[in-house]
C-alpha cells in the first residue's frame, strides 16, 4: 500500500475520534449496561486506540488498536482487541459510507468456539453509531443476535 492510500485510510477513521457513551442491551438483564469509549490517535497517528470502560461485572473493559490493512482498497482495517478477562482477538474491520463492520471468523490468539461479527451505522449527524453483535456456531452459515450497542458522542457539538 502506498503512503497516500494509507494516509487516506487513516483520515477515514477520524469520525471515531473523541469520547462516546456506550449503551449495550443484553438478554440477561432488562437494564442497559452503560460505559464510556474513548477513541484516540496513537504512535504519531498511525493507529486508532479504542478504550472502553464499563462499570458492570458482566461486561469487560477493553482496549483495541486499529491499523490499516496492508491489502485492500483503503477501507479495510485490522482491530487488535484485548479485554479485562485476558481475551485477545483479531477482527477484520471495514469502514465504508458510514457502515462500520468487524468480523472474527478464524482462530487467532485464542480458539474460535464461535464466529463474531458487528455491524454499526453512523447517524447522519455523526453523533451516534447504532449496531449489534452477532455470533455463529456453525462457521458463519447462520447468525444469531448477541447484543445491541449504541454509541453517543459526548464531546463534539
Amino acid at each position: 500500500m502506498d503512503d497516500a492510500t494509507r494516509a487516506a485510510a487513516l483520515r477515514r477513521l477520524e469520525p471515531f475520534v473523541g469520547e462516546w457513551e456506550a449503551e449495550a442491551r443484553f438478554s440477561f438483564t432488562p437494564e442497559p449496561i452503560r460505559g464510556t469509549v474513548a477513541f484516540t490517535w496513537e504512535l504519531g497517528g498511525q493507529f486508532l486506540r479504542q478504550q472502553t470502560t464499563v462499570d458492570h461485572p458482566a461486561a469487560p473493559g477493553t482496549v483495541a488498536l486499529v491499523s490499516v490493512a496492508e491489502e485492500g482498497d483503503g477501507h479495510d482495517y485490522v482491530q487488535h482487541y484485548f479485554d479485562s478477562r485476558g481475551v485477545v482477538r483479531v477482527y477484520r474491520m471495514t469502514l465504508h459510507d458510514g457502515e462500520w463492520t468487524l468480523l472474527r471468523d478464524r482462530a487467532d490468539f485464542t480458539a474460535l468456539p464461535f464466529a463474531q461479527r458487528y455491524s454499526g451505522t453512523f447517524g447522519d449527524d455523526g453523533r451516534t453509531i447504532a449496531g449489534a453483535w452477532e455470533q455463529s456456531h456453525d462457521g458463519g452459515a447462520t447468525w444469531e443476535h448477541d447484543f445491541a450497542v449504541t454509541y453517543r458522542r459526548l464531546d463534539r457539538s
